[in-house]
């Protein structure tokens, strides 16, 4: 399979190399019905999230694939049979699963060696599924001026030798760990309904942590769970960015 050989300049640069031939494959995995020996209810709204990040997804020019009602064990093949494949000619690789659950492997296929022809490049995933079940009940805002921190600016490698296995991967969690995602059955989850505002605002002029900075914050500050059950009601969320990305992602507009 062939690799993917950067440059010199492209190695030292804060921006990843975003003009190959293609995007790349964008996986959107909709989970709504599940087998009935998990006896897990239906995911009501997650239509509504699979459209828009799909459309969102397309807009940015990535190819993108639907695939519903995906077992674990289907969406552990699904990604090794991607990892597989010849990305030489793509950009990056992104992937959102909307379903019910907790961590999985689901990175696995892409790390170091195994998937050679996205080394270096990013690797993106947008997770919306419960991280367990404990509910934010919030805390009371008082705004005060912070001081900034002074950047320390290290100076470039002189010599290519390696990256880490882990490098280059960005996964965008609906919650922090432990807590529970919130879904509206009409409207679609929290995180997603933010996450493909700010992607058709921005997806276009702003780095992607940025816009997930302002997916958190539009999370934090704009959603509040109302419902009938009182130690249900009056809830909030914060999504979890854990970035291991080593460059600014920028989705320049394809010719």
């Amino acid at each position: 399979m062939p690799r993917n050989i950067q440059t010199q300049q492209e190695f030292l640069s804060d921006v990843y190399k975003m003009d190959y031939p293609r995007r790349g494959k964008a996986i959107v995995i909709n989970n709504k019905q599940f087998r009935s020996h998990l006896q897990l209810p239906d995911r009501n709204g997650t239509d509504q999230d699979a459209s828009a990040l799909s459309c969102r997804f397309a807009e940015l020019d990535f190819d993108v694939e639907l695939k519903n009602d995906q077992t674990v064990q289907q969406m552990l093949t699904l990604m090794k049979q991607v990892a597989a494949e010849d990305h030489s000619d793509a950009d990056c690789f992104a992937c959102a699963i909307l379903t019910h659950g907790e961590d999985g492997e689901i990175l696995n296929p892409f790390k170091g060696n195994k998937c050679e022809t996205l080394a270096g490049k990013p690797k993106l995933f947008f997770i919306q599924a419960c991280r367990g079940t404990q509910f934010d009940d919030g805390a009371d805002l008082n705004v005060a001026d912070a001081s900034g921190i002074q950047d320390v600016e290290m100076g470039p490698p002189t010599t290519i030798h390696k990256i880490p296995a882990e490098a280059d991967f960005l996964v965008a969690y609906s919650v922090v760990p432990g807590f529970y995602s919130w879904r509206n059955s009409t409207n679609g989850s929290w995180f997603i309904q933010a996450l493909q505002h700010h992607l058709e605002q921005h997806g276009r002029d702003m780095d992607l942590l940025r816009i997930l900075t302002r997916v958190n914050k539009s999370v934090a500050y704009n959603f509040q769970s109302n419902t009938s059950h009182p130690n249900m009601s009056r809830k909030k969320q914060i999504p979890c960015i854990t970035s291991m990305l080593t460059k600014e992602v920028y989705f320049t507009p394809k010719d």
